[in-house]
């Protein structure tokens, strides 16, 4: 149910803004993106599970701020993000 390291290289991999870049808000996002689609599919076939179904929504807000920080630090940034991971409009 989790990420297994070679996944999660080409999450990195994919969003880095450099070549040791694994911290980036970008990076950051991606791979909580990445966690938050894997875990989705379980929640609709396991409706009672509230305590899995509180770390998914803390995964969402933690992605929410860290979209926010991004949005105000560049906005270019943040517009070239959604687009490619496909969130919002």
């Amino acid at each position: 149910m989790t990420m297994n390291t070679t996944q999660k290289a080409d999450v990195i991999k994919a969003h880095a803004r450099g070549t040791a870049d694994t911290g980036s808000p970008e990076v950051q996002v991606a791979l909580l993106t990445a966690r938050i689609n894997e875990l989705t599919p379980h929640f609709k076939t396991h409706l009672k599970d509230h305590h899995g179904r509180r770390g998914l929504l803390k995964m969402v807000n933690q992605r929410k701020s860290l979209l926010a920080y991004l949005k105000d630090r560049d906005a270019d940034r943040y517009t070239a993000l959604i687009q490619k991971l496909g969130l919002r409009k």
